[in-house]
């Protein structure tokens, strides 16, 4: 099969390897359409320990099976796959699994022509749902997860809530979309003026670049930090009103202070959220057929075989797209 193979820092290619051969209890997937994710442009970058090349990544998938029962049938995945016996996953709670392992860094992932999967994994979708809908799965059960912890710390129901997004990649934008569909008041700050503008035309929003228009302080009951840097947490701690939640997705920087003393005399909720559960993949499923998301006309489709491009565009900032989808086929 082909696959887009990464190879070592900054470098992704497009090569033959082995077909995977399921082993008891998986099945085989015909790979449809795969998104670049966040994470794995962090790989990309060398930035990820737990991913070492050479590896195929990528985790954000539709695809077909193959062979045996339910042949020909299409689905996702959830690329988080858990035991299913510890005390997280029997509460429902599976995306804090003890013994979870993840698609695209334990395992092969999905870019390339064929990937296995346990059976256990895989997400029904309608039949008739797109591609790009059903891809879009797992970055917008992120979204859903988060938005669904802020919804039960805030004081005041989403509408009613001003919220500051940071961030308008992928996570930022899915939660952008969700949060205008409850319908909130979002602002989102982004420092790529293509993305900027591309939040503003698909989620009618406010978008503001924070290097020239920073957030004042005191001014939003819900803030999303969806990059995770140390600037970008200072700047959600600063705009949270007293009594608000801070959200916190993004996770480029792996550690740094925070002002622990205007979280106290603010009494400020600091939720940190990490992917999503079984049952917020398939609330997503359903939220993505309706057409809660939008029309997802901001996402960009490319092959597979030119993934090295899109990888280089994403990584200097050239695509206005905050999701690039790679087709195989």
């Amino acid at each position: 099969m082909k696959a887009l193979v990464y190879t070592a820092p900054n470098e992704v290619t497009f090569r033959e390897e082995p077909d995977p051969v399921p082993a008891p209890g998986e099945v085989l997937l015909r790979i449809d359409a795969v998104g670049i994710c966040g994470s794995d442009m962090h790989a990309f970058r060398g930035h990820d320990p737990r991913r070492n090349p050479p590896l195929i990544l990528g985790h954000e998938l539709a695809g077909t099976i193959v062979g045996g029962a339910g042949a020909g049938r299409r689905v996702t995945v959830n690329p988080l796959i858990q035991c299913g016996v510890c005390d997280y996953c029997a509460q429902g709670r599976n995306n804090l699994c003890s013994n979870r392992t993840m698609v695209g860094m334990t395992r092969p992932g999905a870019y390339a022509e064929l990937m296995t999967i346990p059976a256990t994994s895989l997400i029904e979708i309608p039949q008739d749902m797109s591609d790009r809908a059903a891809a879009l799965t797992e970055p917008a059960a992120t979204a859903l997860h988060a938005v669904s912890l802020a919804q039960r710390a805030l004081h005041r129901p989403l509408p009613e809530a001003s919220t500051l997004v940071i961030g308008g990649g992928a996570i930022g934008l899915l939660a952008t979309l969700l949060l205008r569909a409850y319908g909130s008041r979002v602002t989102v700050a982004e420092t790529n003026p293509l993305r900027r503008a591309s939040a503003a035309r698909h989620a009618g929003c406010a978008a503001v670049d924070p290097r020239e228009s920073k957030p004042s302080p005191d001014m939003f009951e819900l803030v999303i930090d969806a990059v995770g840097t140390k600037a970008t947490r200072m700047t959600a701690l600063e705009a949270v009103k007293a009594g608000g939640v801070v959200l916190h997705i993004g996770l480029q920087d792996w550690a740094s202070e925070i002002d622990m003393r205007r979280l106290t005399l603010g009494e400020i909720t600091l939720i940190g959220t990490y992917t999503y559960s079984t049952a917020d993949m398939r609330a997503t499923v359903d939220a993505l057929y309706r057409g809660v998301f939008g029309d997802l006309a901001w996402i960009e489709e490319r092959t597979l075989a030119a993934g090295a491009h899109a990888f280089a565009d994403l990584d200097c900032g050239r695509s206005a797209s905050a999701k690039i989808l790679l087709r195989p086929q």
